[in-house]
């Protein structure tokens, strides 16, 4: 087992390697193909096979063909025992000398009925899906959970397919508009019990740990800003997109959080956008 951990731990001593081992463990437990994985962390093909294939042969990430495609997920079970190695060889399980965020994490979110959940949703430009989904669980649940949302990019303005079709299921847009998402990383913004990334490309972005380590989760679909033809198809793709998160947020708003643990709970999560995703 000591060699096994010397190797894993040289393989990812290797920034780029640690960099595509930190982007599949952001997306577990997400199969990604290696084109995305590549374009995500702006590698050549060929150099991301090599990394892929260092990580594969140490057990740390697995492979899967489908079809053409080559699908790499982390390895959890190595993830773990990398940690495990660390903590009770080199720390001899002493709790004392691990962060204390360690321990509290377990019970930072159990159940929790006497207050409302803070929820963020995360895009790149914040137009379209994330006001979607703030807008949805405003509305429809809004006495169990704050809604907010934000982008990524730097600049970004609500999308005005958008805002219509908002308007024609009757949500009130007055309030609406797009954030950056450093406006919920300062130290005086509300602290998050959830955080979700509705878009791939936001959910490849290395962040900043959020502060109480939220239960995140990725419930990634095609962005209907980027529907070609006529106005009629465009409308279409925005009324699947905002279906297809009505359906995750209310899969969502229904779990019994007051009989969840964390661990249960992010699994739930994960599952919602597994399941929910194979239904539309």
């Amino acid at each position: 087992m000591e060699s096994i951990l010397t190797n894993r731990l040289a393989i990812l001593s290797h920034p780029q390697r640690m960099a595509v081992f930190r982007l599949l463990m952001r997306r577990c437990p997400d199969e990604l193909p290696a084109g995305e994985i590549a374009e995500a962390l702006d590698f050549k093909a060929s150099t991301a096979s090599v990394y892929l294939s260092a990580l594969t042969q140490a057990g740390l990430i697995s492979q899967r063909r489908d079809g053409t495609r080559l699908l790499y997920a982390i390895n959890l079970d190595a993830a773990r025992e990398v940690v495990a190695g660390l903590f009770v060889d080199c720390c001899r399980g002493r709790a004392d000398l691990c962060p204390p965020q360690f321990s509290d994490l377990l019970r930072s979110i159990s159940p929790m009925t006497d207050k409302k959940f803070n929820v963020l949703f995360v895009c790149t430009g914040n137009s379209a899906r994330s006001i979607f989904a703030e807008t949805i669980l405003r509305d429809k649940v809004g006495d169990t959970f704050i809604a907010y949302s934000a982008g990524t990019a730097h600049r970004s303005e609500l999308n005005p397919f958008a805002v219509e079709l908002l308007k024609s299921k009757g949500h009130d847009v007055s309030l609406l508009r797009s954030k950056n998402i450093e406006e919920f990383q300062g130290v005086d913004a509300p602290r998050m019990d959830f955080v979700f990334t509705v878009c791939d490309r936001a959910a490849n972005e290395e962040c900043p740990t959020w502060p109480g380590q939220p239960v995140s989760g990725h419930w990634g679909m095609p962005d209907p800003v980027k529907a070609e033809g006529t106005d009629a198809a465009k409308r279409l793709a925005f009324h699947q997109t905002y279906g297809a998160l009505h359906n995750r947020i209310m899969a969502f708003s229904a779990l019994p959080f007051e009989n969840l643990d964390r661990g249960s709970l992010q699994k739930h999560v994960d599952q919602i956008g597994k399941e929910t995703a194979k239904q539309e």
